[in-house]
């Protein structure tokens, strides 16, 4: 499978180094910027390179550096930097409307029509009811307030490692920094089903998937028994690229019904093709009451949307629900160019393909080196997990700084995430590049084994 992509380059043509980076422009523009901007990811503190543009699945430096993107502005540019079609679609609205509140506009009309037809869900499962955001932290926050309202409860149930946001709400369902003092009152955490590091120290099937059998337990000792809703990402980003087993979700989903407790999903990171499904949730033919999107959702346009069932799709008039600068015309437009895009140019099936060839050479790199412990993934959304040594499964959070340093600096832009190496290509990229970024991959895997003493 070949398709010729609005951005196929000639495969030699990148990356190209041309200066040791970060080269000196990029050293002096962060420095400059680093005396007023504080908070940067830990992506941008351990290779601090200043990007000037990017084309399709490659970014270029301020120095001249063109690398390939690994990263896709972290789970963003799913279609590549700059697809015409998106550009061309922001660019209209903000030459002629760029924002009326919540009035309804001939684009955000047909956006709406076009989510209503393709969401999840039948009857009063169907996912219909919407309001846009323009962040995905904005979007879950909305989420979990919709929950309390649809239910009359105000507790929430999430899982270790889930990444939600940096609000309240949203901080309050993911891991927390110490430093921020106490989870926010009626806020349970619990382990997630991740076989490879399972809380239980059970194996998967025979475990009988306990770690979901696990939350009655914390219902019933934990909680005052008034949880609006068990809120998960359906894949972990954050934490590295964690796919649940088969069975996981949709044993929660059967727990929520038996509870009378909704299910939220939070594809922020998921959807719009990222997996090889236009929302994660597909791979398990589970619907979930409440869905939020973002990130690929305009490729690159900050917008966002949480989507609530018919069945309760009449209480989001009870949580105030509109925005500033959700759904204004421009966010539209890439929302729905980007949408056009994917079902144009079969961009699930090619994410689909993309990933079973990148996870096929992960496996073949895994085998010839000591410090890989586990790869895995779904379609462009892929993770590599380094460890001191494969039986003890130690996390090696040194040597998963180095190769990140040592594969950015040959030319690949990627994700970190201490131990973890998370890698998110556009979904339009051709295979010939994805492997030569594996390959320098592979090679600094190998150089860091080595400065280590494996070898």
């Amino acid at each position: 499978m070949s398709p010729t992509y609005w951005a196929d380059i000639p495969v030699d043509s990148v990356p190209v180094i041309k200066v040791p980076p970060p080269g000196p422009k990029s050293r002096e523009y962060h420095a400059r910027a680093s005396k007023y901007m504080k908070g940067y990811s830990s992506q941008v503190r351990l290779f601090p390179v200043v990007f000037e543009k990017g084309h399709g699945v490659t970014l270029t430096d301020v120095d001249g550096n063109t690398y390939i993107d690994f990263s896709s502005g972290i789970y963003v540019t799913g279609l590549g930097h700059c697809h015409p079609k998106v550009t061309e679609a922001v660019q209209k609205y903000a030459a002629t409307l760029m924002n009326a509140h919540d009035f309804t506009t001939p684009i955000r009309m047909q956006l709406l029509e076009k989510l209503a037809e393709i969401t999840m869900g039948e009857g009063d499962r169907k996912l219909n009811g919407v309001q846009f955001y323009d962040s995905g932290t904005a979007a879950v926050e909305a989420g979990l307030r919709m929950c309390r309202a649809a239910t009359g409860k105000f507790e929430f149930i999430s899982f270790h490692m889930d990444f939600h946001g940096k609000t309240m709400g949203a901080v309050g369902c993911g891991r927390l920094d110490p430093s921020q003092g106490l989870r926010a009152p009626g806020f349970f955490l619990v382990p997630r089903g991740n076989c490879y590091r399972c809380a239980f120290k059970m194996t998967y099937p025979d475990c009988g998937i306990y770690c979901v059998d696990y939350i009655r337990t914390v219902i019933k000792e934990e909680t005052a028994g008034r949880v609006a809703a068990i809120v998960l990402e359906p894949i972990q980003g954050w934490a590295g690229s964690v796919v649940p087993p088969d069975g996981w979700i949709q044993k929660i989903r059967a727990l929520c019904d038996e509870y009378g407790i909704l299910l939220m999903a939070d594809e922020v990171l998921t959807c719009m093709g990222r997996t090889g499904k236009m929302f994660a949730m597909e791979h398990w033919n589970t619907v979930p009451d409440v869905m939020t999107l973002g990130k690929g959702f305009g490729n690159g346009f900050p917008v966002t949307a949480m989507l609530v069932s018919e069945r309760y799709k009449d209480k989001v008039e009870t949580i105030s629900a509109s925005t500033s600068y959700g759904g204004n015309p421009m966010a539209c437009a890439a929302a729905l160019a980007s949408i056009q895009v994917i079902e144009e140019e079969n961009i699930c099936e090619r994410a689909t393909h993309l990933g079973n060839l990148l996870l096929k050479r992960m496996r073949e790199i895994q085998e010839r080196h000591p410090i890989i412990g586990d790869v895995r993934g779904v379609g462009c959304l892929l993770g590599i997990e380094l460890v001191k040594d494969k039986a003890t499964k130690e996390p090696f959070e040194e040597a998963g700084r180095m190769v990140y340093q040592k594969a950015f600096a040959k030319g690949v832009a990627w994700i970190p995430a201490w131990h973890i190496l998370r890698m998110s290509p556009p979904m339009i990229m051709q295979d010939e590049i994805a492997l030569k970024a594996m390959d320098i991959i592979e090679e600094s895997i190998y150089e860091t084994e080595k400065e280590l003493g494996y070898f």
